[in-house]
This record gives C-alpha cells, sequence and structure tokens, in this order.
C-alpha cells in the first residue's frame, strides 16, 4: 500500500491520539475484541455476575481492553499526537 509502506495493522487516527486498522489483520483483531467483549458481557449479565462481583467483571473489560492496546501498540504506527492531513510545505 502507497500509504502503509511498513505494513502497520493499525495507523494513527486522522485527529488526535489513537489508531484505526489499516490491514485485514487489524480488522480482524478490532473484531474479535468487539465480539468478545460483546460475549463477556452476554455471560455476565446472564449470570449475574454484573450484581454479584463488580469488581471482577471490571477487571475482565479493563483486561481485555489492555491487550488490544497491547497489540495496536506492538503492530501500529509510533502513536503521536495528529491534527489533520499534513501539508505538502512541510
Amino acid at each position: 500500500m502507497k500509504d502503509n509502506p511498513e505494513g502497520y495493522w493499525f495507523k494513527n487516527k486522522l485527529y488526535g491520539y489513537g489508531w484505526t486498522p489499516a490491514k485485514p489483520a487489524g480488522w480482524l483483531v478490532v473484531t474479535a475484541y468487539i465480539l468478545l467483549l460483546l460475549a463477556i458481557v452476554f455471560y455476565a449479565e446472564t449470570n449475574g455476575l454484573v450484581e454479584q462481583s463488580p469488581t471482577k467483571f471490571l477487571s475482565v473489560v479493563v483486561g481485555l481492553t489492555t491487550l488490544l492496546i497491547v497489540v495496536c501498540w506492538k503492530t501500529g504506527e509510533p502513536l503521536k499526537w495528529q491534527w489533520g492531513k499534513r501539508s505538502v510545505n512541510e
């Protein structure tokens, strides 16, 4: 790809901090994260885990989110502040 010669799975967002998927592997990671998060929420809700042990539920969600951030960090562009596209003169 012309905009992704290094083959990053995640590219920096156009505005602010963060990443967006740039390759199919990145989209697969984000899709897996969303599906796992939905499965955890469904399981916790049907088994009453949220009411019985909210800290356990939150720790699982935070752990899964941390795993997503680590994958983005390892396979994505170096994180930096973005404020739109660069002009030709820069």
